[in-house]
């Protein structure tokens, strides 16, 4: 029975504790289980032949050891010294002779087991010929490819005749050595396997050498993204284990996964760095040593972090200067040097002074190098000027003083390290009733009894966890991170926020895990040096900013960059967060739920007292139908949603990164480094799971990126206010029961009710009534949602009040540019937008009263046709409506609620209204952003490249008296051919006279240049025909999918080389997915880019409440969708409209503009409208007089054919040439002038 319980053990858990992946590759499975059985039970035959040993050795009177045995065998989980330590004595034991049976109990078990041991060398032998002839060919095929095209320095030297080379990949097999055997693979027993006879063993001094640099692969090509969410969660596990104390629980953890071949392939270096640190802390070295053998059993090598660990633990431990010596040379040996140990390790300041002290036990004379970066220069061509310091430049202050940045740091220093801030609702202005009180009370004492519950249950829980010591990973180290206590309080901020119509379980255990998450980065950082070193360089960095201080021609990375080496040392190389993946804070919120579930109860009588008492749990569990599919919900009791609405509480709790920041923010330095203080953010945003954008940012050379951090620090160092006088209306109507066609959401108690008769008069029938039910439960869904967006908005830039404050800025994957504040940014609504001012204030200046009325009728939509000369009359003839506007808001004559942009233009009007007011406008001083919006810049980008003259005449790319407007232009095609069909009998075209108007296929143009299909498009149509009042719905579904076909057809006969373009890209895109690769591309400014489209994997989460299927579209072990791929290629042109809008930002930064950008939408002060305008032609002039195109086809070739598996050119030879022949046929460019768009008002306007 123990046998089978042993057996059992060996066979579980080789992938993640949490995490069972379906593979839809049923070779690939069983092939891994096939290589599974044959490890794990030489695992167990090696158990049982120790056991017979050591009973033979207990019965021997004499024992003599082969000569053949004398080299040390390294087994799993006894460990060798390290090389540096120093040979201990060793006494001699006797020991058993394998060559002979025993003297005194001649046993039957060696000869079974030597039959069983020959029967399974076998079976590894035919396994790992198979393997071989499987794998090694194909990557001997990849080398002699990568040989044909002059790469042999990324290649081994060349074996000898008879043996294969070292493999450099670090899967399952990869880890075996030895000389090969015929047919196949040696295995070394000392790592495990079973050795043929004769085979020479492999001493522990033979470990490979480092393998010489190579070129970099593909994302999907390199071993450890296979197990990368696997890993992630050994990491996490290992990282909150030594914050924790754990040393041993991590040690266990890791040698669950080193003692098995088939688990040891998913270790890497950091790990066990990891538990080095943790064992130099605890002044452990022999720890530490065996540590560093198992680091070779692994086929690893010690990196410098490695040997920071251990020179650490010697400064600690005191070890002997002979000890030490041993350990430096070892890491000369290993190609490492100590100078870059000190400079370049990721180890904290008291380790580093550990590590020094030990060095200088043996070299008293050593300094350890300043830190100084080397001299790295933007190489990209579009910023071959901007960095050089030729002529002395001056950039802009901030309007605040050195101390008063100082203290407003102090404050957000503190409300980061709270992680919480709880905020006075706007609906703490209605009166409170007596109804309410009641409920309040109520409410009060209910939350004091489920959070002691909740105490309770958590505490047994984490015990239970507790009691599962195995080595493998389970949750508790993760429930330890945080006090029990606040655990209890993410529960219940979660309860409060809880919605009526219930939530989703895997969002909710997604959001749970994130917060505690959070919550642990912020609270690792606060109990680090980290927090003191920033500070030091925060109080230096605000020089820079502040207004009371001498002007200085640094950009802000530019001179933190220089305070950190001024200070000697870099919070930006310490600041490496142990990511949790995305599965572990799922399992980890599940577990949260499943207390919420079982813990939480209230009585049934609570608002009926006249009812028999019953106690009932306040949330359920159940299963919901959402797109077809099946999955967990939580809903609350109807009960517990009538406390709440009766209660109507007035207080929001918000986590500490929703809110804007109160100073400016740290400047970006590193893709891992920048923005907030404490809380964790990343350069580049991504969907749950996706790791191979930061992978790509953290191997992309530095320099490539200074010009997109600049950029994101101009946009983040803006500083706003609120706009209170436009803050006053907005809240007056939300209270007032909303407005939807001012996008004021209502109440929940304003929300439909289904109605029980026709409009007859005669009852509905029951499908019918089911229908009326559905659509209104939607549709209070929906106004729930909406109301709650609103109510996060209004009741955080209320709390801000009076005071300035800042948008931390970052970017997705395509360099769109986004603040990190989730509700509360200028990216938002027309209403959040309304209600936004620049905090610096200037001058309008002689033409910036003009400016603000040009701005006005542009948010109108009245004169898009128009010149400027014509919207500036028109605003001069509608003065009056623009005062009473002003002036009463809500009891005038409201002209301002009849625009498109009804919050703006009331802002605008406002503000109109005090310039023209003021004793002198010219001097006024405005904080009002005027926009100038791009002319449809998707399809502006297109024409440039393909140099399209009549495209470009389209978008205002030429200069006119009055703008061209594209999207008229193709409603008035749409509509010739709706005519012609017409007149032929097509009903839906006779149905649609009429209704065909600019709004109803601008959303589509807007976004067909951008990738949207042809189903996105009808969507879109459709959308724009309900709102038409007067269309007969019951068309809408045949007219949306008419439209969007003559949308597409339009465009193809007005835009023929845009087309062309969009056609090679797509294409591009569809062969490079199909021959087993995501589509990558580098900006013009350097930033690397890959989409993160592959086919789907299910990951099977567990817990006892349900199992969570979680669908993963980015990992890159798995193919590329070829159909995303595809159609997500125009983000190319995203990527383009993102680089000129950096490159206007840095401009205009360096002509003292204030700029801000909503995408395509350029905004700041009047009185520097003009200025913008022209940095912003000549932007995009020179961004588009670079080779762009030229640059992109030579990026692919080189990428994705100078070094493509010869596999697929022979299977598949003619898509390879295809491919070859598409990306080598640059689309031919037109005759357009590109100079041109510098005379053209219209281009932004």
């Amino acid at each position: 029975m123990s046998l089978l319980k042993l057996q059992g053990a060996l066979l579980r858990g080789t992938e993640s504790l949490w995490v069972v992946v379906r593979s839809y590759s049923s070779a690939t499975a069983k092939e891994e289980t096939r290589k599974r059985w044959v490890y794990e039970k030489t695992e167990l035959l090696e158990v049982l032949e120790n056991r017979v040993k050591q009973l033979e050795a207990n019965n021997a009177s004499t024992v003599v050891t082969p000569k053949a045995q004398e080299a040390p065998a390294r087994k799993r989980g006894v460990s060798q010294p390290a090389p540096w330590q120093a040979a201990a004595p060793t006494r001699k034991e006797p020991a058993p002779n394998l060559g002979e049976k025993s003297a005194s109990h001649p046993s039957r078990w060696m000869e079974k087991l030597s039959k069983e041991k020959s029967i399974k060398h076998k079976r590894l032998l035919r396994l790992e010929a198979k393997l071989s002839r499987a794998g090694f060919e194909t990557r001997l095929s990849r080398a002699g490819d990568n040989a044909a095209h002059g790469e042999e320095k990324g290649l081994s030297e060349c074996p000898t005749k008879g043996k294969p080379a070292p493999r450099e990949s670090r899967d399952g097999l990869d880890g075996l050595k030895g000389a090969a055997a015929p047919g196949g693979l040696g295995a070394d027993p000392s790592e495990g396997g079973v050795a043929s006879k004769g085979l020479p063993k492999q001493t522990p001094k033979q470990a490979p050498s480092r393998a010489p640099a190579k070129e970099k692969l593909f994302l999907e090509e390199e071993g450890g993204n296979r197990h990368r969410n696997v890993q992630l969660s050994i990491l996490a596990y290992l990282d909150c284990c030594l914050f924790l104390g754990q040393t041993e629980r991590a040690h266990q953890c890791l040698m669950f996964y080193h003692r098995s071949h088939a688990r040891r392939k998913l270790l890497d270096v950091q790990m066990y760095n990891l538990l080095m640190g943790g064992y130099a802390k605890k002044r452990a070295l022999n720890h530490v040593g065996q540590l560093f053998r198992q680091l070779e059993e692994a086929g690893l090598k010690p990196n410098l972090d490695s040997y920071a660990a251990a020179l650490e633990c010697m400064g600690r431990s005191g070890a002997h200067p002979q000890v030490i010596a041993r350990c430096l040379q070892q890491l000369k040996e290993d190609g490492l040097r100590l100078e870059d140990l000190l400079r370049d390790s990721q180890h904290k300041e008291a380790e580093t002074k550990m590590a020094l002290k030990a060095i200088r036990r043996v070299m008293p004379d050593f300094q350890p190098p300043p830190l100084v970066r080397p001299a790295e220069i933007c190489t990209v061509p579009l910023f071959r000027d901007f960095y050089t310091k030729a002529e002395p430049v001056s950039y802009p202050k901030l309007d605040f003083t050195a101390q008063e940045l100082r203290e407003r740091f102090q404050q957000q220093q503190q409300l980061e390290a709270s992680n919480a801030v709880t905020i006075e609702s706007v609906e703490a202005e209605k009166p409170l009733s007596e109804q309410a009180v009641r409920a309040r009370e109520l409410l009060a004492a209910l939350r004091s009894r489920w959070r002691a519950a909740l105490l309770q249950g958590f505490q047994e829980s984490k015990l239970h966890l507790h009691q599962k010591q195995s080595g493998q990973l389970n949750l508790y180290p993760f429930l330890c991170v945080l006090k029990d206590e606040e655990y209890v309080d993410i529960l219940m901020q979660g309860l409060s926020r809880f919605p009526p119509q219930g939530e989703s379980l895997l969002i909710l255990a997604r959001e749970l895990g994130t917060k505690v998450y959070n919550k642990y980065v912020i609270q690792k950082k606060s109990r680090s040096c980290l927090v003191k070193n920033i500070q030091r360089l925060y109080d230096s960095y605000v020089q820079l900013l502040a207004k009371d201080t001498p002007p200085d021609n640094y950009l802000p990375r530019e001179y933190w960059e220089e305070l950190e080496a001024r200070a000697g040392y870099s919070p930006s190389l310490v600041n490496q967060d142990c990511v949790w993946p995305h599965s572990l804070m799922v399992q980890l919120g599940l577990h949260l739920v499943e207390l919420l579930v079982q813990v939480l109860k209230m009585e049934s009588n609570l608002l009926t007292p006249s009812l028999e008492p019953k106690l009932i749990p306040i949330l359920y569990h159940v299963y919901s139908f959402r797109s077809g599919r099946q999955i967990g919900f939580i809903r609350p009791h109807p009960l517990l949603t009538r406390l709440f609405s009766k209660a109507s509480e007035t207080t929001l709790t918000f986590d500490s990164f929703v809110m804007p920041m109160l100073c400016p923010p740290v400047p970006w330095i590193s893709p891992s480094f920048g923005a907030y203080l404490l809380s964790p953010t990343k350069l580049m945003r991504c969907v749950d799971g996706a790791v191979q954008h930061q992978m790509l940012l953290e191997r992309c050379p530095r320099n490539n990126l200074f010009s997109v951090m600049d950029a994101l620090n101009q946009l983040g160092n803006c500083p706003w206010k609120v706009n209170q006088a436009v803050l006053g209306v907005v809240i007056s109507i939300f209270n007032d029961k909303g407005d939807e066609k001012l996008d004021v959401p209502p109440p929940p108690s304003e929300a439909p009710q289904p109605a029980r008769l026709t409009l007859g008069g005669a009852p509905l029938t029951k499908s019918a009534w089911k229908r009326e039910v559905a659509q209104c439960r939607k549709k209070a869904m929906e106004t729930f949602s909406l109301r709650m967006d609103t109510l996060y908005k209004l009741s955080i830039a209320k709390h801000m009040g009076d005071r300035a404050f800042w948008f931390p800025h970052n970017m997705d994957f395509r360099g769109r540019t986004y603040p990190c504040p989730p509700h509360f940014n200028h990216l938002g609504n027309d209403l959040t937008r309304a209600i936004l001012l620049f905090a610096e204030g200037k001058p309008l200046g002689p033409r910036g009263l003009d400016w603000l009325k040009i701005h006005l009728i542009n948010l109108t939509g009245l004169k898009k046709k128009s010149s400027l000369q014509d919207r500036l009359a028109y605003a001069n003839e509608i003065v009056e409506d623009v005062l009473d506007s002003a002036d009463h808001p809500l009891t005038g004559r409201k002209w301002w609620m009849t625009v498109d942009e009804p919050w703006q233009a009331l802002a605008c009007c406002m503000e109109i209204a005090m310039a023209t007011r003021a004793p002198d406008p010219a001097a006024y001083i405005s904080h009002f952003p005027v926009h100038q919006d791009g002319s449809c810049n998707g399809l502006q980008h297109y024409a440039a490249l393909g140099r399209d003259a009549i495209g470009a005449a389209s978008v205002n790319l030429m200069p006119f008296d009055v703008p061209q407007d594209v999207y008229s232009g193709v409603a008035q095609q749409v509509e010739v051919f709706r005519k012609k069909d017409a007149e032929k009998g097509t009903k839906i075209a006779q149905v649609l006279d009429g209704f065909i108007g600019r709004k109803v296929v601008k959303q589509t143009v807007m976004t067909v240049v951008y990738g949207v299909t042809r189903y996105g498009g009808r969507l879109q149509i459709e959308k724009r025909l309900k709102e038409i009042e007067g269309f007969p719905q019951e068309y809408v579904w045949e007219a949306s999918h008419y439209l969007v076909q003559m949308v597409f057809n339009s465009l193809k006969e007005m835009f023929s080389g845009t087309r062309e373009i969009q056609n090679w890209l797509t294409e591009s895109a569809r062969l490079i997915a199909k021959s087993g690769h995501a589509v990558e591309w580098v900006t013009p400014l350097g930033l690397p880019i890959v989409q993160p489209y592959h086919r789907s994997k299910i990951m099977l989460v567990n817990s006892n409440i349900q199992s969570v299927n979680l669908n993963s579209r980015h990992d890159v072990s798995q193919k590329p969708d070829t159909v995303k791929q595809k159609n997500a290629f125009p983000c190319f042109i995203h990527s383009l409209d993102s680089t000129h809008m950096m490159l206007t930002a840095l401009h205009c930064h360096r002509r003292g503009l204030t700029f801000v950008s909503v995408h395509d939408c350029y905004w700041t002060h009047a009185l520097t409208v003009d200025i913008m305008n022209q940095v912003c032609r000549e932007q995009f002039v020179e961004l588009h007089s670079q080779p762009i195109l030229q640059d992109l086809s030579k990026f692919l070739l080189k990428k994705y054919c100078a070094r493509f598996p010869a596999e697929w050119r022979q299977k598949k030879p003619l898509e390879f040439q295809r491919l070859v022949q598409l990306l080598s046929s640059v689309p031919k460019k037109g005759d357009f002038d590109l100079q041109k768009v510098k005379e053209s008002t219209y281009f932004f306007s």
